[in-house]
C-alpha cells in the first residue's frame, strides 16, 4: 500500500463541509474575542446582507416574479434553509408577521456559543423580506447558538406596537 492510499484510509473526520463550518466558527470566535460580540455581529451582518441580496436574486429570477408575495417570501426562507441543511418550517404567518422554527442549524455544532453567526440568518431573512415586502424586523427569539433546543425566528412585516417592543434588527426595502 502506498502512502497516499494509507493516508486516505485514516479515520479523520475532515471534508470540505466540516472544514468550512469549523473555519467560520473559528472566525466568529476570534472576532468575538478580539473586537467583541457587537462588532463581530456587525461583520457577519455585512456578509449576510450581501448573501441576502444574492439569494433574493436567485429566487426572483428562477421564479420569474419580483417582488415576491408574503407567502412566497415565507416559502423562500424555508426553502433556502432546507437547501443548506437547516430544518426550518413555518410556524405561523399572517399579514403582520412570519414565525419560523428549526430543530437544526446548517452549521450544526459549530454554531454553539457563537451567537454572532446568527446574524447571517437575521440579515439574509431581513434583506429578502424587506426587498420584496418593503420592511422586516427580524427577532431571534431562540437560537441553537445560544444552546436552545431550536431556533425560533419572528419576522415582523410592518411597524407596529408589537414589533417595536421586540428586540431585533430592522430592514428596509429599496
Amino acid at each position: 500500500m502506498d502512502e497516499t492510499t494509507a493516508m486516505q484510509q485514516l479515520n479523520i473526520p475532515l471534508n470540505s463541509d466540516i472544514f468550512f463550518k469549523t473555519l467560520i466558527r473559528e472566525l466568529a470566535g476570534t472576532l468575538e474575542a478580539v473586537v467583541g460580540y457587537e462588532e463581530a455581529a456587525g461583520y457577519f451582518s455585512l456578509v449576510g446582507q450581501h448573501m441576502g441580496d444574492w439569494i433574493n436574486t436567485l429566487y426572483t429570477k428562477e421564479l420569474g416574479v419580483a417582488p415576491l408575495s408574503r407567502e412566497q417570501v415565507a416559502q423562500v426562507l424555508v426553502d433556502l434553509k432546507q437547501r443548506i441543511g437547516g430544518d426550518f418550517s413555518i410556524v405561523t404567518q399572517d399579514r403582520r408577521k412570519i414565525v419560523l422554527s428549526s430543530s437544526s442549524c446548517p452549521f450544526q455544532d459549530a454554531v454553539l456559543d457563537r451567537p454572532s453567526m446568527c446574524m447571517m440568518t437575521s440579515n439574509v431573512f431581513g434583506v429578502i423580506t424587506a426587498s420584496n415586502l418593503g420592511y422586516a424586523k427580524v427577532v431571534l427569539e431562540e437560537t441553537i447558538a445560544g444552546r436552545c433546543e431550536q431556533c425560533r425566528i419572528t419576522i415582523y412585516l410592518e411597524q407596529s406596537p408589537e414589533a417595536e417592543t421586540a428586540e431585533g434588527r430592522e430592514y428596509y426595502g429599496d
